[in-house]
């Protein structure tokens, strides 16, 4: 079987923080809250259905597998979860027309019987794309990806992979290189080596790292506790859950959230001082050049 080339993954040691000047870092933040906020806005209430933990544990074993850096898995797991709301939401769309009109062949059920076969193979091609994103010369090569659906079963060809990628790229408009919760701790991870901190933030960043892969491995648990702390009941309603759906895709008060854990597992003293940094950097995404963050 044809295996990747093992590249030279990049060590904790790699990571340089507070180096950037404090211009780029202000533009940065700027955007990346801008971002935040957009998607905020846009949050459906399907976001996060395919989020699973089986899906994620899947993409996070193949991305290891095949030698990819961890922004790669969370890149990927987004590319999937954004393509999957995008045929689901067709499919209720075309579903809720025929049943209404009671018309011709009612063809939701088979595209969701594509969608279910095809499956595996999307999720695939998500992760090859999550890959090609990525600044490596390493990309995951179609004979490597052919090979390990072969192991698991599945016979494609070429050519249907290609067209796997193409099907992707269109139903998102070619708008896959999505902004995951790794860069927010990233930058925010910078603002902090920027203005000091008791805990060395490439030591936060490991725990970080290991904290916000078990937030994606346990999606749903964590925000279903979330949420049921947050309004003090062990049963919310539909439309309380509905209004959280904006809390699960807000990326930045995650990214605040995994840093803050992280710096009171290292560090229960420099707690304090995290958080109120933290809390100063999302202050409702409020992130512009007049109050700059780093002043």
């Amino acid at each position: 079987m044809d295996r990747p080339v093992r590249p030279r993954l990049a060590s904790l040691s790699d990571f340089q923080f507070g180096a950037v000047a404090t211009e780029t870092i202000e533009d940065a933040l700027l955007h990346l809250a801008q971002q935040n906020e957009q998607a905020v806005r846009e949050a459906a209430g399907r976001m996060g259905s395919f989020r699973e933990t089986r899906i994620v544990e899947f993409v996070f074993l193949l991305s290891e597998q095949w030698c990819l850096e961890k922004s790669v898995s969370y890149q990927a797991v987004e590319i999937l979860e954004r393509f999957m709301v995008k045929q689901a939401e067709n499919i209720c769309r075309q579903a809720t027309i025929q049943l209404r009109e009671k018309t011709g062949p009612q063809n939701w059920r088979a595209l969701k019987e594509q969608l279910f076969n095809k499956f595996i193979l999307r999720l695939v091609s998500c992760v090859q794309l999550a890959s090609k994103l990525s600044f490596h010369y390493k990309i995951i090569s179609n004979v490597t990806v052919l090979n390990f659906l072969q192991a698991l079963g599945y016979l494609h060809t070429k050519e249907e992979l290609l067209e796997s990628e193409l099907d992707v790229l269109k139903s998102l408009n070619f708008q896959i290189n999505l902004p995951t919760p790794l860069a927010y701790v990233e930058m925010l991870l910078e603002v902090l080596g920027y203005n000091g901190c008791l805990v060395p933030a490439t030591q936060l960043y490991a725990t970080c790292l290991n904290l916000l892969d078990l937030v994606y491995l346990l999606h749903e648990p964590v925000y279903e506790s979330l949420l049921r702390a947050s309004i003090e009941n062990s049963t919310p309603s539909q439309l309380q859950g509905e209004k959280f759906i904006s809390v699960k895709e807000d990326f930045m008060l995650l990214a605040v959230g995994i840093i803050a854990a992280s710096a009171f597992i290292q560090n229960h003293e420099c707690w304090s001082q995290v958080c109120t940094t933290e809390q100063d950097q999302h202050g409702q995404n409020s992130f512009n050049r007049k109050h700059s963050p780093l002043s």
